[in-house]
This record gives C-alpha cells, sequence and structure tokens, in this order.
C-alpha cells in the first residue's frame, strides 16, 4: 500500500509540475507577444509565438470539438491505467512515462477547452488579454492551442544543381511547439526505448486479473 501511494504521488507531482510549467509559459506568451512575433534565442533556436486549431506540433487533421472530446476520453482511459499499473506494482520508470504524456495531453486540452472563453483573441497588432470567462474569443471547446518552440536546426536552401527542389528554401525540423507536446514526446519516446516490454508485461498482467475477475 505504501508503494502504492508513493507511485501514485509522484505520478501526480509530475502532471501537477508539468501542467504548471506548461501553463506559465502559455500564458507569458499569449500576454507577452504578439502572434507571430518571435524572439531569437540562438541562430538554431526561437520563441515563436503561433497558435493552431489541431493536434501536436501544428497538424490538423481532425474536427476540433472532436479532437478535443477525443483527448478527454483517452486521457481519463489512461488515468485509470496508471491506476492499475500502480497497483500491480509496474516499474517506477514505465508510471513516469506515461504520467509525462497524461501531462501533456491535458496541458493541451486546458487550451482547447478554457482559452476560447478567458482570452481576447491573439493578432499581429494586439496582446491578448485575460477576461472574465465568456467575454473570450471562442466558445468552450474551440479554444486555440498555444505554440512557442521553435528549433530550425539547419536554414538553407537546397543547392540548385538538385533536381525537382534545387534552390527552394529548407527548414530541418520546421514544428512550432509547446511544453506539453514536448511532455508527451519524452514520455513516448522514453517509454518505446526502455520500458515497451515492462509496459507489454504490465498490459498482460492487467488482461488476465480483468479475465479472472469475469470468472
Amino acid at each position: 500500500m505504501n508503494k502504492f501511494h508513493s507511485k501514485g504521488q509522484l505520478s501526480v507531482l509530475i502532471v501537477c509540475l508539468v501542467l504548471i510549467v506548461d501553463q506559465i509559459i502559455k500564458v507569458w506568451v499569449k500576454t507577452h507577444m504578439f502572434l507571430y512575433q518571435s524572439i531569437h534565442v540562438t541562430d538554431w533556436f526561437q520563441i515563436l509565438f503561433t497558435e493552431n486549431n489541431g493536434m501536436a506540433f501544428g497538424m490538423e487533421i481532425i474536427e476540433k470539438l472532436f479532437l478535443t472530446s477525443f483527448r478527454i476520453a483517452v486521457v481519463c482511459v489512461i488515468i485509470w491505467y496508471i491506476t492499475k499499473l500502480i497497483r500491480i506494482g509496474s516499474r517506477t520508470g514505465l508510471i513516469v512515462c506515461i504520467s509525462l504524456v497524461v501531462a501533456g495531453a491535458l496541458g493541451n486540452i486546458i487550451d482547447c477547452v478554457f482559452y476560447g472563453q478567458i482570452f481576447t483573441q491573439s493578432t499581429q497588432t494586439q496582446l491578448a488579454e485575460i477576461v472574465p470567462i465568456g467575454s473570450g474569443y471562442g466558445k468552450w471547446f474551440y479554444g486555440l492551442v498555444v505554440d512557442m518552440f521553435y528549433f530550425p536546426i539547419i536554414d538553407t536552401h537546397w543547392p540548385l544543381w538538385m533536381p525537382f527542389v534545387g534552390g527552394q528554401h529548407f527548414v530541418f525540423f520546421s514544428p512550432i511547439f509547446n511544453f506539453a507536446d514536448a511532455s508527451i514526446s519524452c514520455g513516448i519516446i522514453a517509454l518505446l526505448l526502455f520500458y515497451a516490454k515492462s509496459f507489454s508485461q504490465s498490459i498482460q498482467t492487467l488482461e488476465c486479473q480483468m479475465k479472472k475477475k469475469k470468472k
């Protein structure tokens, strides 16, 4: 029971810390930067304020309301799984990885659900302001996700002699993302690299327990 509580507390702590950092960064960017304004940090790193309707790294594939609802449903399922994984004694590292994924997903859900209600619209000439609930730029569940981290590690042009793309502008790693996206990516990558076997074994253990309960 002590291990359950300690791992559970660790999971909650990770989620809370990621959410706090993520939201502090987003609120600062939204209230201090114009849309598409860029702060040059190094030649390969910029703070570039953008907003998007869609998924991680600015992709737009699924309708907004469905995407937000789907995210909430997935997070609820994952939280349920984390609780089960802690109860069966899964490795601490595995719990950390999944907690990072949950935290990142929740960070972007907050933007989608609340930001349209509590912020005025960001434009290239006007900073956003925090306003009373219901006075913002959009409806519930239709808020825009704030992105800001841009790493144009290689920013150049293709050589003229190359067919089809010669002379065209090329940027290596052009996605613009936020702290929540980074948390999701780090959690998934670490899980795949170090805890894929543990995760598979834990899922099998859960399935066996569930089958026993049904019998």
